[in-house]
């Protein structure tokens, strides 16, 4: 069993085991929720990160208009200022990139017709008569835009959507408020499954912004 095999492997062991009792795409559910619980810490710190930052804002902002025409000397001094205090500039990202590694092996998951050495039985399985290993991509070329199949996955985007939106606002910087609508794109391309659940965990992060801005950011 390689390194990169044993995360798909034990992901499919236990969804085999949810699927025995729970509808499959309450599996998946199931799953990515058990993921964000496991990466509540990070977020946590994540979210002291951000009340650190915000604490230094105002000499931030002294440093901004004191080096504005210097770009390479205002970074250097923003990140001495960062160190010092012990603030960390990019802890924020440490949840999604954490996430991404669970995402991939969902994504392998539905994608691989061979896990362990034996046919992927997950394959079989459907979410309102879609294949949960299939993509949107796949739907336009068998079934069309105007499918059933393509309007479930459309429904998806647009949550995924609306997601995106509510997370975009917390953003300061105006480009980096386009990434959280990478997902939109992203899951146009993944497994019905995959979608599903960037669709939970998404949900799952708003919701979670929210508690802990209301108990570390105002305490």
């Amino acid at each position: 069993m390689s390194l990169f095999s044993a995360p798909v492997e034990g992901a499919y062991h236990l969804l085999g085991a949810l699927t025995a009792v729970l509808p499959p795409v309450v599996a998946i559910i199931v799953l990515t929720v058990g993921t964000r619980l496991a990466l509540v810490p990070l977020s946590i710190r994540a979210a002291r990160a951000e009340k650190a930052r915000a604490a230094l804002a105002p000499r931030v902002e002294k440093l901004r208009r004191r080096w504005k025409a210097d770009p390479q000397r205002l970074l250097q001094e923003t990140s001495a200022l960062y160190r010092r205090e012990g603030v960390s500039m990019t802890g924020g990202l440490l949840p999604m990139l954490a996430q991404a590694p669970f995402a991939w092996v969902v994504y392998r998951v539905f994608t691989a017709t061979v896990i362990a050495g034996q046919a992927n039985a997950l394959l079989v399985h459907t979410f309102l008569t879609v294949p949960l290993g299939q993509s949107w991509i796949a739907v336009l070329g068998t079934a069309g835009v105007f499918s059933p199949a393509s309007a479930l996955f459309l429904v998806l985007f647009g949550l995924l959507a609306v997601i995106a939106w509510v997370n975009a606002r917390s953003v300061p910087h105006p480009l980096m408020r386009l990434l959280p609508f990478g997902t939109v794109v992203f899951a146009a391309f993944v497994p019905l499954a995959a979608a599903v659940y960037l669709v939970v965990s998404g949900a799952w992060t708003t919701a979670e912004r929210a508690v802990t801005r209301r108990v570390i950011l105002t305490t």
